[in-house]
């Protein structure tokens, strides 16, 4: 857990994507997060977690279905969502999560 933590804790916004490989949505949800780090490069990280190699760390942040979204900002959650989310969508977000 403590890497995750260091992970989130970064300045700039970094989106966690809990997704697993059986999971129709996720992969429709895979080239909208592409398209979303091409547009935003360095100004955001974004993590995927498969939710079945990491079932300790889904529990804890109660991940219940997949894909689930979640923004952070210095380590602070600041947006959660399950579903697909389309990227325009997520840019405006990103963009007024401050």
């Amino acid at each position: 857990m403590s890497r995750f933590s260091e992970l989130i804790a970064q300045d700039k916004p970094v989106l966690v994507d809990f997704f697993a490989d059986w999971c129709g949505p996720c992969k429709v949800m895979s080239p909208i997060l592409k398209e979303l780090k091409d547009t935003l490069g360095d100004r955001i990280s974004i993590l995927k977690i498969d939710v079945d190699k990491n079932q300790t760390l889904a529990s804890k942040l109660q991940v219940k279905g997949v894909p689930t979204l979640i923004l952070y900002k210095s380590g602070n959650q600041v947006w959660r969502q399950s579903g697909v989310v389309q990227k325009n969508d997520l840019l405006h977000i990103i963009e007024h999560s401050n």
